[in-house]
């Protein structure tokens, strides 16, 4: 009897480690995608519409690791192929099947069950921004278990030559220096591949400012990464009231609106898009996942002297 017990809690413990809540507060459709991290399974779903005031529950099993974003501006062709003009992954389907988000867009990353049991997690504007995002962690416990995300509304206060715009010239996403500009002092690569030499922007520090907790280039960690214990999450689009675009169609509660962290652990590549491996923009996020990786090390070992990695892209 105690061996079927502790069976059964160790299966509930594989397959429902956390439950993840997407709730969408915007005044239009947005359609959620989802990448697992490098060799960790697919949820059971990668993409799908979330009307407004709808919210969908989505179960995650133990150590899994990924991403979240919102994508906006979705329709289809006469032939059926699904695309967005921001956050596309690619697929020419609702569901992303292992694509990533094409830059610029907002990104909630998570990696769940890491060091110490902790689940590691965090907002992230390294590859620009394209919607306010609030992570919201439930049941949990930590000393930095707290609120995180980016809630105002960048796109209307993007510098001109970082702004994505529709046909129709509205503001829909905010590119991020590295991915406007391609330069290694903006993608810390190159010469610039160490957080020593890789310095925020001006252009980041507009992110900053305006989401401080948010992480607003690939070595802004210090700020931006939070930690909980058995917590689920609630993931909200446009969190305020008074955040709108047009339509794009065609625990606990601590901290009442804060902004961001990171722990994305896998390699950043979008399959099947037109993101090929070696494009600058996967840069800033993989320096990004090396950052996470830095931060686990520290909170064992304390702090040591870094090397940035080789990458194999």
């Amino acid at each position: 009897m105690l061996f079927l017990i502790l069976t059964n809690s160790l299966i509930a413990g594989v397959y429902s480690s956390a439950t993840f809540t997407l709730v969408n507060k915007c005044g239009f459709t947005v359609w959620p995608g989802i990448l697992s991290n490098a060799g960790i399974a697919p949820l059971s779903t990668t993409g799908f519409a979330l009307q407004t005031g709808e919210s969908k529950v989505i179960n995650a099993p133990s150590s899994w690791g990924g991403r979240f974003w919102g994508r906006t501006h979705c329709s289809e062709d006469s032939t059926g192929k699904f695309s967005c003009v921001t956050g596309d992954c690619g697929s020419g389907k609702l569901e992303c099947a292992g694509g990533g988000a094409a830059p610029p867009a907002t990104l909630a990353e998570f990696t769940l069950d890491g060091d110490a049991g902790k689940d590691f997690y965090d907002v992230s504007l390294v590859d620009g921004y394209n919607l306010p995002m609030l992570v919201v962690p439930q049941g949990g416990s930590g000393v930095n278990c707290s609120n995180t995300g980016c809630v105002v509304d960048l796109n209307g206060a993007c510098p001109s030559e970082l702004r994505v715009t529709s046909s129709d010239g509205e503001g829909v996403a905010c590119k991020s220096a590295c991915e406007a500009f391609r330069k290694d002092q903006y993608c810390c690569s190159g010469a610039y591949g160490t957080p020593d030499a890789c310095k925020p922007s001006q252009y980041s520090q507009v992110f900053k400012s305006a989401c401080p907790h948010a992480y607003s280039y690939a070595y802004d960690d210090r700020t931006s990464t939070f930690t909980c214990t058995a917590a689920d999450y609630v993931i909200t689009f446009c969190p305020s009231p008074n955040t709108s675009q047009k339509s794009s169609s065609g625990g606990r509660t601590r901290d009442p609106i804060p902004t961001a962290g990171h722990p994305s652990t896998g390699t950043w590549c979008t399959k099947g898009s037109k993101w090929a491996p070696t494009d600058l923009v996967g840069l800033g996020v993989m320096h990004h996942v090396w950052t996470i990786e830095r931060v686990l090390f520290l909170s064992q070992y304390g702090p040591r002297e870094t090397h940035p990695p080789t990458w194999a892209h």
